[in-house]
This record gives C-alpha cells, sequence and structure tokens, in this order.
C-alpha cells in the first residue's frame, strides 16, 4: 500500500506546480508585450489608461494607442500562446509519468471479494525518427510568425493612430478656414450693404454677397461636424470610446523633409529585409516545411521504454510488483495515410511559398506607390503655399477695388471663393503629406517614433493660424 500516498500526493501537487511554473523556459523567447518602449520610444514612462485633459501630440497619440487599443492585447496573447506551444514540443522529449487507481467488488460463487489497485508508469519515447525535433521546429516557426504578425500589427495600429491623428488636425484647420472664409463673406457682404445703402450698388450685389455669406456659413458648418467625427475617429483608434472629451495639438509648422528621397529600388530592398508581415509569411513557409519532416516521420518506426511499480489487494492479499518493457512500434500499412498525408503537407508548403511569394510582390507595390504618392504630396504642398499666398493678395486687391466702387461684386466674390478653395487645397495638401511620409515608413517596415521628431528648423512661410 505505500504505492497509494505516493499517488495521491502526485495527483495533489502535479496540478498546482503546473499552473505557474515554467520549467522549460518559454517566457524568455516569448516576445515583450505592444508598448511605446517596444516600438522604439526612448523614454521609460508608464501607459497612461486615462485620456488626458491636455491637447496631445502625435507622439502621445501613438503612446496612448499601443498601450489601450484592444488589438495589441490580442496579438501578444497570440504569441503567448505559440510560445506554449513551443514548450509543448520541448517537453515531448521528457518521459511521461502516470498514476491510476481502481477498485471493483467481484462476485464468486458463494461469496463476494474485494479488489485494490495502483500503480506508477514511467514510459520514455527513446526513439521517433526525427517527429519531435520535426515538431519543434513547427512550433518555433509559428512563433517567429506570431512575433513577426505582432510587430506588423504595432505598425499597422501606428500608421492608423498617425493617420486618425493628422485627419483630426487638419478637420480642425478646416474648421478654422471656413470660419476665416465666413469672416470674409461678412465683410463682403457688409460693403455690399454699404454701397447698397448708399445707392450706388444694385439689389444683386447685396443678394449675391447674402449668398456667399449663407453658403460660407453653411460650409463652416459641415466643418465643424467632421472635426467632432475626425476626433471620435481618433478616440476609438487610441483604445477609448468616442464620446470622450479630447483635443490635439497644434501641427509643427516645418518644411517637407525630403530625408525619404531615395533611389525607391533601395527602399523596396529595404523593405524585403525590415517588413515583418514578410517575415511572418517566410516563418510560416518554414513551419509548413517542418510539418513536411513532421507527417514523414510519423510514418516510420518508434521505440519507447517503460517502467513502474504496481501494488494489487484482493481478498485481502497484497501483491506488490513491477513493470518493465520496450515498445517498438513499426508501422506497416496504414492504408496510405503516410502517402497522402504527405502529399497535403507538401502541397500546403508550397502554397506558403506561394503566399510569401505574392506578398513580397506586393510590399514592391505598396513601397512604390507610397514613394510616388509621397513625392506628389511634397510637390503639392509647395505648391498650395504659393497658391494661397496669390489668392490672399487677390482678395485684397479685389475688396479694395469694390469698396473703391471700380470693382463688381462678382470680382470679389470670385477671389473670396478661390481663397477659401485654396487654403482647403493646403489643408489637403499638408494632410496627404504627413499621411504618406507614414505610409511610405510602414510600406518599408521602418514605421517609429524617430518619424515624428521634428523635420528641421524651416518654417512654412506663409501658414495660416491653425493649419498644418
Amino acid at each position: 500500500m505505500r504505492i497509494l500516498p505516493l499517488f495521491l500526493l502526485l495527483t495533489a501537487t502535479i496540478p498546482a506546480l503546473a499552473a505557474g511554473f515554467d520549467p522549460l523556459g518559454t517566457a524568455e523567447i516569448t516576445p515583450p508585450p505592444p508598448s511605446p518602449q517596444s516600438a522604439g520610444r526612448q523614454v521609460d514612462a508608464p501607459c497612461q489608461r486615462a485620456l488626458p485633459q491636455s491637447a496631445i501630440s502625435a507622439i502621445d497619440a501613438v503612446d496612448l494607442a499601443l498601450c489601450n487599443n484592444p488589438k495589441t492585447r490580442e496579438v501578444w496573447a497570440n504569441a503567448r500562446a505559440q510560445a506554449a506551444q513551443v514548450g509543448v514540443a520541448q517537453g515531448a522529449w521528457l518521459p511521461d509519468l502516470g498514476a491510476t487507481l481502481g477498485a471493483s467488488r467481484i462476485k464468486g460463487d458463494n461469496s463476494y471479494y474485494n479488489s485494490r489497485s495502483a500503480a506508477l508508469t514511467l514510459s520514455w519515447l527513446v526513439f521517433d525518427s526525427g517527429a519531435r525535433s520535426a515538431n519543434l521546429e513547427y512550433a518555433r516557426q509559428l512563433l517567429s510568425a506570431a512575433a513577426a504578425t505582432q510587430d506588423a500589427t504595432v505598425q499597422t495600429l501606428f500608421l492608423s493612430t498617425l493617420q486618425a491623428f493628422y485627419t483630426a488636425q487638419a478637420a480642425r484647420a478646416a474648421v478654422v478656414s471656413t470660419l476665416e472664409a465666413e469672416r470674409a463673406a461678412r465683410e463682403s457682404f457688409n460693403a455690399a450693404e454699404a454701397r447698397y445703402q448708399v445707392g450706388v450698388a444694385t439689389p444683386a450685389d447685396r443678394l449675391l454677397a447674402q449668398t456667399a455669406l449663407s453658403q460660407a456659413t453653411l460650409t463652416r458648418i459641415k466643418a465643424e461636424g467632421e472635426a467632432r467625427n475626425a476626433l471620435g475617429a481618433l478616440a476609438n483608434v487610441l483604445g477609448f470610446s468616442a464620446g470622450q472629451p479630447l483635443s490635439v495639438a497644434e501641427p509643427p509648422a516645418a518644411l517637407p523633409d525630403a530625408g525619404f528621397q531615395r533611389d525607391v529600388s533601395a527602399l523596396i530592398a529595404e523593405a524585403e529585409v525590415r517588413r515583418p508581415d514578410l517575415k511572418a509569411a517566410e516563418a510560416q513557409v518554414k513551419a509548413a516545411q517542418a510539418t513536411v519532416d513532421l507527417v514523414q516521420a510519423q510514418g516510420r518506426p518508434t521505440i519507447s521504454l517503460s517502467t513502474g511499480p504496481t501494488w494489487a489487494e484482493i481478498d485481502r492479499n497484497t501483491i506488490n510488483g513491477g513493470t518493465i518493457g520496450v515498445t517498438v512500434n513499426v508501422p506497416l500499412f496504414t492504408g496510405f495515410n503516410t502517402t497522402y498525408n504527405v502529399r497535403s503537407a507538401e502541397a500546403v508548403a508550397d502554397a506558403r511559398a506561394a503566399q510569401r511569394d505574392t506578398l513580397k510582390n506586393q510590399v514592391a507595390l505598396d513601397v512604390w506607390k507610397a514613394y510616388q504618392s509621397l513625392n506628389t504630396a511634397t510637390q503639392s504642398l509647395k505648391t498650395t503655399l504659393d497658391l494661397v499666398a496669390s489668392a490672399e493678395q487677390s482678395l485684397a486687391v479685389a475688396l479694395g477695388r469694390y469698396k473703391a466702387g471700380v470693382g463688381t461684386v462678382l470680382d470679389l466674390l470670385t477671389a473670396q471663393s478661390a481663397l477659401a478653395s485654396a487654403r482647403l487645397q493646403r489643408i489637403q495638401a499638408a494632410l496627404d503629406w504627413y499621411v504618406y511620409r507614414a505610409t511610405l515608413a510602414q510600406s518599408v517596415g521602418a514605421l517609429d517614433y524617430s518619424l515624428l521628431q521634428p523635420a528641421g528648423p524651416g518654417q512654412i512661410q506663409g501658414q495660416t493660424q491653425g493649419q498644418p
């Protein structure tokens, strides 16, 4: 009966140890959770779990998103799960220890007998034709894929946050621009009203100016609604409810940085090395290749050892003993399962390789399109600066001429509309430039906090307050 206390001790302690025990060190191979620091943030600051009361910058927005967006928790949980699977694969090299305990009542001719038994069995797979090695390689490659997927998710979230942040900045700048357009329309209406009162302007002039003022007011109301929606979208990507109060800081008044202007083929080559989703695809290919080795090994012989003490009691007669054995398993015929499983695994490996090559081509296209879009946005941004400046001068001249009685109200309203349009184009060009700059960095696989540092000492001339 000495085996019974040992059996009870093992059944009580082993599950408790397994709950928090990590003897195979899987925590060391688990990637760190997504955080500002893991994304290249130099300042070691704790995560903020609430929106700040002050206006947030682009860096603040990324910090908040990486700390609070549920996607970061999801990808880290997936990585931890795959790291645990590596531990499962490593544990296959260790022996198995099992215990059994039984009790029964046996009926004889004229009596009953009580029977109790217990056994401990230690079994060890000593030879498996390489199946465990292939399974461990498979688990390790899936862990590499999970880690790369986590990095890709961080970069995607980084880009989504910047897109939402810059859109919110541009929407607020559009509100400022429409307010300025409404002020100009009101000034034009006042000028037309004054001329009408003294009898030097027709009622048509006054009505045209009134219509332009009403249109400017309507445009401003729509811009304010879009700005509120943009703030709600930003709060959502940061991981908060859309209804929470949120404000964004003023954008930096820096000239476009031409540092991205490199040989596009060099950028594509860099992307093929750095893109985390491409790394994940490559790891999936290697995992599929390991699966081929695993399936092939499963059709080959295995050798196992087993030993352990046994105890039995039948009608108060006690029997103590033990077992030791060697088991050789040689699959002779399995209905061609191994043959077709290998073919299936090889086909899956080919499919994974094709998916990797497709993604590789897509990476090159992503870099090419982002590079050309950023080039276009840079040229457009510089052109819109001149456009706004000339439109401002045109409106000043038209207003002066109209007040002096030598210009028409149509000339004034045309110049006013041209200035409002130029300012909105300026805002859109700035938004495009910031977004495409971040998109190019993400397409190369180099999107990090260095992108958010000041671009340089140059200032954009003719910038209206509140515009990017």
